[in-house]
């Protein structure tokens, strides 16, 4: 686990992966709130489990950053950037259910029952 950190109140950096299989990650959240923590736990834990070491994470803050928001067009927070593997990947929301970021990320295919646009509003993602 790498030790990189964003900051004073940082939170530290995730494996770091190698390989064509890695899963380049970034996770902007907005302070220590309870939201934010729950995402930055739910991303690691994912990331974890699903891919083993074949990752990295980085995590920015956006109070002690916010000039990122804008260059990175970050409107809300928290918000998952996966800009590898490529097409680059942006989930936006708690990411509390695991199953839609794990279709986010395009580690499982879409559920036969799951239409685009419709179901909770747990979370958002956009293709770029």
């Amino acid at each position: 686990m790498g030790d990189d950190t964003e900051g004073p109140d940082a939170f530290p950096a995730g494996h770091r992966g190698s390989g064509a299989d890695c899963y380049e990650l970034t996770l902007y959240v907005s302070g220590a709130s309870p939201r934010s923590r729950r995402a930055i736990a739910q991303i690691r834990k994912l990331c974890d489990e699903e891919l083993e070491g074949r990752f990295e994470l980085q995590v920015v803050d956006l109070h002690q950053q916010p000039a990122l928001a804008v260059q990175q067009g970050i409107v809300a927070a928290p918000t998952l950037i996966r800009h590898l593997p490529l097409p680059l990947r942006t989930l936006v929301g708690d990411l509390s259910n695991t199953q839609r970021v794990l279709v986010g990320l395009e580690l499982r295919p879409l559920p036969p029952s799951e239409g685009r646009g419709e179901g909770s509003s747990d979370g958002d993602e956009r293709h770029e």
